[in-house]
């Protein structure tokens, strides 16, 4: 097994050099197979610095797996995920998709959160460095009907306001967003 400081979580054929890549199939690169909701995962306490959980989570009943991905994060770590959002038409073509994220889903976990839900978990992210809903960028010519995409994605991630209002009105539904970026702060 490669030793590295970053782990690639259901890396899938997306292998990256330098990074410790862990799958559920034994694909060429893969350095670790291991189901993701085979917890504990098979790593030492605090041994990553950052963490890559791509399209992974809307897959699995993931506040387990968030606990033990908190475990093996050392702290100041960084866990970077990306979901399908909640308007994705993502969430209704794949059956295999359990769960559905709105942009503010993965605040629950951090300490002192807006929300006031600490006691939901006993574990706790320092912080949420970035959360951000992106947007489809199909090529041309199906680019064409896109074009309002470019424009939306800054407004609407301008900050965490105008991110809530995006999802709590029809904007939502007229300009669907593709996926939620987050990055989580151990």
């Amino acid at each position: 097994m490669i030793e590295s400081k970053r782990l690639n979580l259901g890396c899938g054929t997306d292998i990256r050099e330098g990074w410790t890549n862990l799958d559920v199939a034994d694909l060429p690169g893969v350095d670790v197979v291991c189901g993701i909701e085979d917890l504990p995962l098979p790593f030492e306490d605090q041994q990553f610095e950052e963490i890559l959980c791509q399209d992974i989570l809307e897959h699995v009943d993931y506040v387990p797996v968030l606990r033990d991905l908190h475990r093996i994060l050392k702290p100041g770590g960084r866990l970077r995920i990306r979901v399908p959002h909640f308007t994705s038409r993502n969430n209704f073509m794949d059956p295999t998709h359990r769960k559905q994220f709105c942009v503010r889903t993965f605040d629950f976990f951090i300490k002192n959160s807006i929300y006031e839900r600490d006691y939901y978990f006993d574990f706790h992210f320092s912080s949420v460095r970035r959360a951000r809903i992106t947007f489809a960028k199909p090529h041309f010519p199906a680019r064409l009907l896109f074009l309002f995409n470019d424009i939306m994605d800054p407004l609407i991630n301008l900050n965490a306001h105008t991110q809530n209002y995006y999802e709590l009105t029809s904007l939502s539904r007229l300009f669907p967003g593709m996926n939620v970026e987050t990055e989580l702060i151990k």
